[in-house]
């Protein structure tokens, strides 16, 4: 039997992530893709990305290396914006702030992320993360989960 290398690839479906198995055995992926994923949603959805949060994921409460916590700002802004245009270079700030802890730790770089609706109450997040001179773009597809005015 062969050992599987690197990260369970995670992907994005309409209620949260999700992993693929084939032949019994689960996908993996040796980039950034689950990283950048769990990065984006992987915290608490009441979490609104700030230190000493009460609303914090729970896999941060014993975790005393900021760059280790799971913030997830982004997750936050997409059940509490209003979906509208306007806010979505509020998303891509947050995406980046949310990956940032890849450039402080060396892992990357730069990243960017721009955002758009390719849908009523839909929103693609591409990010961009350049990791050893190769950069490599990953798209999120996600609902805009915040209730109008």
């Amino acid at each position: 039997m062969s050992g599987q290398q690197g990260d369970v690839l995670l992907f994005q479906t309409n209620d949260g992530g999700d992993v693929s198995v084939s032949g019994g055995l689960v996908e993996m992926s040796g980039g950034l893709e689950t990283a950048a994923y769990l990065s984006l949603f992987g915290g608490n959805e009441g979490d609104n990305g700030q230190a000493n949060n009460p609303d914090t994921w729970w896999g941060n409460v014993n975790e005393p290396d900021p760059q280790r916590q799971y913030r997830s700002e982004t997750q936050h802004l997409l059940q509490s914006l209003v979906a509208i245009p306007a806010n979505l270079r509020r998303l891509e700030r947050s995406a980046v702030r949310d990956l940032s802890w890849m450039i402080t730790a060396g892992v990357a770089t730069s990243v960017s992320a721009v955002a758009s609706m390719p849908g009523v109450k839909k929103v693609r997040i591409a990010v961009t993360i350049n990791a050893e001179g190769s950069p490599s773009t990953i798209e999120f597809f996600e609902n805009w989960k915040a209730d109008a005015l």
